[in-house]
């Protein structure tokens, strides 16, 4: 049975919401794909047709025994195709020696994979090393990833994966998949393995990222929460390698391709919709703000001017670092908070903007953008306003 991917309906409608940053993935092509293990009469691979446009997400998702990781492995040739081809930027990968290859394209597992005897920085820099990349070039490129994946360069480049948490190994995974800047990038289930509250967050950063670098991504995952969340487009894969539906979320909730889909994406899919709708569908508030080291009688001047009981901590690049209320503020000047601040980013769901919601003591949550800085507060009447509209939205059409 083939596998054939068809053009989305609306091609349009998976570009990147802002369009912030420029291109620097590269289309990807598979044609006539197959792969056929010794021994086995039916391929777990069979003629799989399915082009991937430069600068977008895609998500592989179906059933265990579909074919979704063996076609991306195929893509770096940690699966040899047994026929067919597979072209990046119009280049066929069979034409290059595997493992200059897989130097050139970014690869993200479960847990991020890291060497336990290096630390954060030779990680990060293994691949840029063996590309030639003198020292001092890989040093400011680990500083540039870190901050790009939300972990202080001076803090954590010296530390070995033990002393890291389960989300920060994932971040750190992330930034050796972009360390040589790879025109794509290939992501197993990179998030399966972590808590929800971190799920969330990654997933947020990866949004983040792409805004940013506009990477052609590759991403095999089981939740099609998550692939609705992060898809530019999905390939839904159905048992005996067929695509059941290859198009963009809008269209894969809207129009299902066949019952098997549906049955996927499952009953509710109205509620699912709510993933498509963004934190940037709503207005944000702006409540009062202190940088540190500002004076702490200032700032709680300026907070019950503005009718606030607590402010929003910035550092000096206008990162939030907390919001504590104003009978938390002590000292002469403001500090950062000794709490960890849960926020989520511009382009979040307003389902994950609700749990973060529900999370926190404001009863809203703090929105972030590029390289995390603060862009205001979305609350429950920002959202719920936005459910209406969708509503009656729905009603009208």
């Amino acid at each position: 049975m083939s596998i054939t991917g068809d053009t989305p309906t609306d091609p349009t409608a998976a570009q990147p919401a802002d369009g912030s940053g420029e291109v620097s993935g590269a289309e990807l092509v598979l044609t006539d794909v197959v792969k056929l293990y010794p021994g086995q009469k039916v391929p777990a691979v069979n003629s799989l047709s399915l082009t991937i446009p430069a600068g977008e997400i895609v998500m592989f998702i179906g059933p265990s025994g579909c074919g979704k990781t063996t076609s991306l492995k195929m893509i770096n040739r940690l699966i040899e195709p047994t026929s067919g081809t597979i072209t990046i930027d119009g280049e066929d990968i069979r034409g290059k020696d595997e493992n200059e290859l897989r130097r050139h394209i970014g690869y993200v597992i479960q847990g991020g994979s890291l060497f336990p005897h290096m630390t954060v920085e030779k990680n990060i820099g293994i691949v840029p090393k063996m590309l030639g990349w003198d020292s001092a070039r890989i040093a400011e490129r680990v500083t540039d990833l870190l901050d790009l994946v939300g972990l202080d360069p001076d803090r954590y480049r010296h530390r070995y994966p033990r002393e890291l948490s389960g989300g920060q190994q994932q971040r750190v995974g992330v930034a050796r998949g972009l360390a040589a800047d790879p025109p794509v990038i290939l992501m197993d289930e990179p998030f399966g393995a972590v808590d929800p509250i971190t799920r969330q967050r990654l997933q947020d950063e990866l949004i983040s990222i792409q805004r940013e670098l506009r990477k052609t991504i590759v991403c095999v995952t089981h939740d099609i929460d998550e692939a609705i969340k992060l898809g530019d487009r999905i390939l839904i894969l159905q048992e005996g390698a067929k695509v059941a539906q290859y198009d963009t979320p809008e269209a894969i909730l809207s129009t299902p391709a066949n019952d098997f889909v549906a049955d996927f994406v499952g009953a509710g899919s109205s509620l699912k919709a709510l993933s498509l709708a963004r934190v940037t569908d709503v207005e944000l508030r702006q409540p009062t703000t202190a940088r540190i080291g500002e004076a702490t009688e200032e700032v709680r001047r300026r907070a019950e001017a503005n009718g606030d009981r607590a402010v929003i901590v910035l550092d000096a690049r206008g990162r939030p670092q907390g919001w504590p209320w104003l009978r938390q503020l002590k000292g002469d000047t403001i500090v950062a908070p000794d709490q960890e601040l849960v926020d989520v980013d511009q382009r979040a769901t307003l389902n994950d903007a609700l749990d973060t919601m529900l999370s926190s003591s404001h009863g809203a949550a703090v929105v972030t953008g590029d390289r995390d800085q603060y862009l205001g507060v979305v609350d429950f009447a920002a959202v719920t306003a936005q459910i209406r509209a969708m509503e009656e939205a729905q009603d009208d059409g």
